[in-house]
């Protein structure tokens, strides 16, 4: 094996290609990436056993040819490089040497043969979306995503397309976040809607390799497998089994209470109540709507907090406590001007959406306090 590339577009192909490696893999020989140089190109490929990662990079094959290599430690040595171009070189023995400029560095390889093959889902049905809507959206979702559940579908975030809208739904029992693309999709024949469920860890890597720009990345699924191609990158994983929750069912239909209030103030507001329920027992703020203002408090041994801001209320008057961290990451990952909160007592759950349209849906949990 033999060829030369431009270093900084190996070593961002290199950075892609590894998000696929485990952090305790299972086996050696996933502890490496897969380089195989021929047809003017290098492909890059690293796997876990169920998440698979490969990046395309253009170069000047002389000697076609693939090995393993020690992944972690080729993309630190690539990282390192000067800008220009690096050359690879492969003896028999399967010791690559790594030049560029003034720089030399060899590394012993593994043979490719044990290497895991990417599952090929390429002529299966294809579903576009936009990379820089679709990145935004995943951001604002995956951190309502369970990290443990004994109900393993909660660990991944549901997808949902139908003909005229795409919908990712995270859950994790405490909250719940749901982003909507309204778009034309095309379904296969005779589908009426495609539901996936993709492990979150997926989905945050996913979100990293997108391009921010308006360019498509291509969904393929079957009903074990997906596989996302995002530019010279290509993703494949394993999907989650199992039903996800009815989400739809926990989702309120009508409210006695709706606050209206500006979405900066509210952040800010929420941030300083927690410093001093971060000190307390139980993580808690409370809110108290009332005609023209909500009042945000929080307390612990050490003091309290209050903070008061202009809001609209329509319904009725309502306190009602949280935990604030929850509260919080919802309330971030809102960006716009104004939000709403809508509720019905102070023991159901209280649903944040924007004041027109339905582009996002966030659901919080309250928490029950006796006074």
């Amino acid at each position: 094996m033999k060829f030369e590339c431009s270093a900084q577009e190996l070593f961002n192909g290199l950075v892609n290609a590894t998000r696929a490696l485990s952090s305790r893999p299972a086996m050696q020989i996933l502890e490496g990436v897969l380089l195989r140089a021929g047809d003017d190109e290098v492909e890059l490929m690293c796997s876990d056993g169920s998440l698979s990662i490969k990046s395309q990079v253009q170069a000047n094959v002389s000697v076609p040819g693939e090995v393993v290599l020690p992944g972690r430690l080729l993309t630190e040595i690539v990282r390192k490089l000067p800008e220009g171009t690096v050359a690879f070189s492969m003896n028999e023995k399967l010791v690559v040497t790594i030049r560029c400029c003034q720089s030399r560095s060899t590394i012993t390889g593994m043979p490719s043969a044990e290497f895991p093959q990417m599952k090929d889902l390429v002529n299966t049905h294809a579903l576009h979306f936009p990379q820089k809507k679709l990145r935004d959206m995943i951001s604002k979702v995956t951190f309502a995503i369970a990290l443990q559940e004994s109900r393993q579908a909660l660990t991944g975030c549901l997808m949902e397309v139908t003909g005229d809208e795409l919908r990712l739904v995270g859950l994790d029992g405490f909250r719940l976040a749901l982003q909507r693309m309204h778009d034309n999709f095309v379904l296969p024949d005779g589908v009426e809607k495609v539901s996936a469920i993709i492990p979150g860890r997926v989905m945050n890597e996913i979100a990293h390799i997108m391009e921010d720009d308006d360019s498509m990345a291509t969904f393929h699924l079957d009903n074990t497998h997906m596989m996302v191609v995002m530019g010279k990158t290509t993703l494949v994983t394993s999907l989650l089994a199992g039903e996800y929750i009815n989400y739809r069912q926990i989702l309120p239909t009508a409210w006695l209470t709706r606050v209206t209030v500006k979405r900066k103030e509210l952040q800010d507001a929420i941030e300083r109540a927690s410093l001093m329920a971060k000190e307390g027992k139980n993580n808690l703020i409370r809110m108290k709507a009332t005609q023209n203002n909500l009042r945000i408090t929080s307390m612990s041994e050490l003091g309290d907090v209050l903070e008061e801001l202009d809001a609209h209320l329509e319904g009725e008057d309502i306190e009602i406590a949280f935990n604030s961290r929850y509260i919080s990451d919802v309330i971030k990952n809102v960006d716009e001007d104004c939000c709403t909160l809508c509720m019905n007592t102070n023991v159901s759950p209280c649903v944040i959406s924007p004041m027109d349209g339905d582009s996002y849906l966030y659901l919080v949990l309250p928490v029950r306090v006796y006074n």
